[in-house]
């Protein structure tokens, strides 16, 4: 029986989580603003961000579920955006920094993971994939700074064991998801108000031929389709769809493809993009896939939270 703090500071979300028991009670998170027209943030922006959110959530989360530092057990913090050498973005110091001081003032252990292990943990909570931390399985973990297939296994230092076996050989589909917004002129980040515009489109698109070769995709020719469509006086509605739907069968393609090599083996889909329904929908036909619940798509903590607690009860 533990409690923990979850800390992440991805490129796009300031993230702080508590995970009692097991379960989470209480999570804060603030997106980071991107000024209007642009389409990310530098990283010295995204650290500055990150350095004026964490005071005030660290105090809202807190206050919310009423538990203070001397009964926090553990606390999990991102500290690269993957489990590879060389990952690493300045961002993400800023979560370790306070995890590093916490721990170091409370006298409490410190665990880093990668943020993308917190993305799978994330997406596994509340799911009826019961054995997932006892057997291998598939996952995708798509969002706007990854698209990637990736074999996961069991491990006892950082819970999975990740090893990439497919996805984007360019851009990634949160990347594309979001240039399509911005030329529609949405505010960044753009899949919300994406999802918000193709839900009233009046006239279906054909997507066309996409490009899919085994478990690798390309998805850069995405964008000059858009500007065609656009430049042809399509709908913002009508365009919003067609850009889902790219997006949506080509993951779904890959899939298909992923069944074909890995046989029945489960798919978890992770990540920001996998928040979006209209994906979701399409992708939930194949058997034995998984997602997250609403709120445990997009960049949180909630999933360094729960790696932590199974880090310190498996000690």
């Amino acid at each position: 029986m533990a409690t923990v703090l979850g800390v992440d500071t991805s490129n796009y979300t300031t993230s702080l989580a508590i995970c009692k028991d097991g379960e989470i009670i209480a999570q804060k998170r603030r997106i980071l603003d991107v000024k209007e027209g642009e389409r990310g943030l530098r990283q010295s922006d995204a650290v500055f961000a990150h350095v004026k959110n964490l005071p005030a959530l660290a105090k809202d989360l807190m206050d919310d579920c009423g538990i203070y530092a001397e009964k926090i057990d553990a606390i999990g913090y991102s500290a690269y955006p993957r489990d590879i050498k060389g990952s690493y973005m300045p961002c993400f110091l800023t979560g370790e920094m306070l995890a590093l001081c916490l721990g170091a003032i409370c006298k409490k252990e410190v665990y880093k993971f990668s943020h993308q292990c917190g993305h799978i943990a994330a997406a596994l909570y509340e799911t009826e994939f019961y054995d997932a931390y006892e057997r291998d399985f598939a996952s995708f973990h798509v969002s706007g700074g990854t698209t990637e297939i990736l074999l996961c296994t069991p491990d006892e230092e950082k819970i999975f064991d990740i090893k990439k076996i497919g996805g984007t050989l360019d851009l990634n589909a949160g990347q594309t998801i979001d240039r399509a917004g911005v030329l529609m002129g949405l505010k960044f980040p753009c899949g919300a108000e994406l999802e918000h515009l193709a839900k009233a489109s009046k006239k279906r698109l054909p997507v066309g031929k996409i490009s899919v070769n085994r478990l690798n995709c390309n998805l850069s020719g995405l964008e000059n389709k858009v500007i065609k469509l656009l430049n042809e006086k399509n709908s913002n509605e009508d365009v919003a769809y067609f850009t889902l739907s790219f997006v949506a069968k080509t993951l779904d393609k890959l899939s298909e493809n992923l069944r074909c090599e890995y046989s029945d083996i489960p798919i978890v889909y992770a990540g920001g993009v996998m928040s979006n329904a209209m994906i979701r929908s399409v992708l939930s036909q194949r058997e034995n896939t998984h997602f997250a619940k609403a709120g445990f798509s997009s960049d949180n903590a909630a999933g360094i939270s729960l790696l932590c607690h199974r880090k310190i009860e498996k000690n």
